[in-house]
């Protein structure tokens, strides 16, 4: 090709890249609408769903009383509590997936492959032995679970080298996890009296989950939130490789090491309020990367927006599949989640990282 012709098509190049970046961002904005919608609209069947069934009528009026009536009394004190759980889960679950996908490049990665649901479950089966009885007294216990064995986690992936790689990682969280996991699955069959309630933890669940289970591990997920976005530019350059990125300027051992107290502080938040949840952290991360692309920046919020719009769904699901019983939402996004997530991954957009 001449000179003369590059020149000439170079106006058409740009005009083309131009076009593509427009269509682009019209994509992003209209997932984002789409799924600020989805989560609006989750709240309100998640106030208006359940064993009774409210109207948005009996909910203005609740809402607008005194609190002594029994529908004031079931959205003020069960469904806008359980609501807000869901809220603050899915936020810490959805970032916490996008983070450690991004940390350890794998797809398949989810806030589990730290070890962060095995240890908070062994340690509150601890608390249990201990007389831990109510979700407000597992707390403790499962915040301080999973920070030891995520911070184990990292520490075996590095074996005194340093920062652990991505491999590294994944390998030492599957391992701790699965021989945690067998600790307390040996507990709860040697004992099951004394481990009866934590089998509805275990599960993952929002019943009982009021604001004294809320707030306190509300900080620890905002502050998880916080550290992620602010990690998220290096964690675009680390994606190139760890030498790649520090000749660009990244601090690839401050931004794993931020990467790894984020998870910990986002899905032990998260687990400490509702117990092991699986697939949230898994899919939504890849929803995002459809939407958006390969930018941490752009998958970090849309992700805290799109995975509570999955767990209030899936919980509000799980409420009336086998009414008047329920279904823990921990088992409802298992079968929610496999078939979205085998049709998300069969898109090589979607599982690019």
């Amino acid at each position: 090709m001449s000179l003369s012709e590059t020149a000439e098509s170079s106006p058409a190049q740009q005009t083309l890249l131009r076009r593509r970046a427009s269509v682009s961002a019209r994509r992003r904005a209209l997932g984002l609408v789409a799924a600020s919608g989805a989560l609006l609209v989750t709240i309100a069947l998640s106030v208006m769903v359940g064993s009774h069934q409210l109207s948005p009528v009996d909910i203005w009026h609740a809402l607008g009383s005194d609190g002594s009536t029994a529908n004031a009394q079931i959205v003020l004190e069960l469904r806008i509590p359980r609501t807000v759980a869901g809220l603050v889960v899915g936020v810490g679950l959805g970032v916490a997936g996008a983070v450690i996908q991004a940390l350890t490049r794998n797809p398949l990665g989810d806030p589990g492959i730290l070890g962060v649901d095995a240890g908070a479950a062994l340690f509150v089966a601890v608390g249990v032995v201990l007389g831990a009885a109510t979700p407000a007294q597992y707390l403790p216990f499962a915040l301080f679970g999973a920070f030891i064995v995520t911070v184990l986690v990292a520490l075996i992936g590095g074996a005194g080298r340093g920062a652990a790689d991505p491999a590294q990682l994944t390998l030492a969280g599957v391992a701790l996890s699965a021989v945690l996991t067998g600790i307390v699955t040996a507990m709860m069959l040697l004992d099951p009296i004394t481990f009866n309630k934590l089998r509805g933890w275990n599960a993952g669940s929002f019943v009982e989950r009021g604001y004294d289970v809320i707030l306190p591990a509300a900080p620890f997920v905002a502050a998880g939130v916080v550290l992620a976005l602010v990690s998220a530019r290096s964690l675009n350059t680390m994606g190139l490789g760890d030498d790649l990125a520090t000749s660009l300027g990244a601090h690839v051992m401050r931004t794993r090491a931020f990467s790894v107290i984020a998870v910990t502080l986002l899905a032990g938040g998260a687990t400490a309020i509702a117990g092991p949840i699986a697939f949230v952290g898994l899919m939504v991360p890849h929803i995002a990367r459809w939407i958006v692309g390969p930018d941490q920046r752009l998958i970090l919020p849309y992700s805290m927006v799109i995975a509570p719009a999955v767990l209030l769904l899936s919980d509000v699901i799980g409420r009336v599949i086998l009414w008047p019983s329920e279904v823990p939402v921990g088992i409802v996004t298992a079968f929610v989640g496999a078939p979205v997530l085998i049709a998300l991954v069969r898109r090589s957009k979607a599982s690019a990282l």
